[in-house]
């Protein structure tokens, strides 16, 4: 696990509580990594599931997280865009503790969109919010929402990064917390070669 650096998005003044031990404390507390045979979101499996909305139910929780993911932010964010389900309430509380506004996209017929009267300005500077990056496929297809829009994406956060390579994104990325799981192909997984039953967890079964 790595403690995030906030010279490389461009905050000259990180704070003492961007300590990566403070958000590896929480997630053991709230027990948010569940331990099983998993099908992700990607269409891959794991051994480890990160429930991120357990580190959300105590709102003073999501706020701390929040306020430490607002000080990676690149300077100059005119808006914070994240992927319902999942990225809502992390990506609120940045564009809150920051004082943007806050857009969230959805999908429609399978394809990632912004509905319900969202529209972003041309050149606006955008920065996604998830929750967990896993492969990255879900904040790719944000961001093409926000290219479509003829807005630009200036950086990418997350709470935790499960091992997604996000030299993939193009543009400055961060996580508050860095975790070495596991992710197979299904027809590698050693959980489904011993016969263990999968579980679909999450708010969607699609793969990103």
């Amino acid at each position: 696990m790595r403690t995030p650096n906030p010279k490389h998005l461009g905050h000259k003044n990180p704070t003492p509580w961007l300590a990566t031990a403070v958000y590896e404390e929480l997630i053991k507390a709230r027990r948010a990594v569940l331990t099983g045979h998993f099908l992700l979101t990607s269409g891959l499996h794991s051994d480890h599931y990160v429930q991120c909305a357990k580190l959300f139910e105590d709102p003073k929780d999501a706020e701390r997280l929040g306020r430490a993911l607002s000080h990676l932010t690149p300077r100059g964010v005119e808006a914070i865009v994240s992927p319902a389900l999942g990225g809502i309430l992390i990506g609120y509380e940045v564009a809150r503790a920051l004082g943007v506004r806050f857009l969230f996209t959805e999908r429609e017929n399978g394809k990632m969109t912004l509905r319900r009267g969202f529209n972003l300005g041309e050149m606006e500077k955008i920065v996604v919010v998830e929750d967990v990056f896993t492969t990255g496929g879900s904040t790719l297809e944000v961001m093409e929402v926000v290219r479509s829009q003829h807005a630009q994406t200036i950086g990418v956060l997350s709470v935790i990064n499960r091992g997604c390579d996000v030299s993939r994104f193009g543009v400055p990325a961060a996580s508050l917390v860095e975790l070495d799981l596991k992710n197979y192909q299904p027809s590698e997984c050693p959980m489904c070669a011993k016969g263990i039953p999968v579980i679909k967890p999450g708010s969607r079964t699609q793969p990103k």
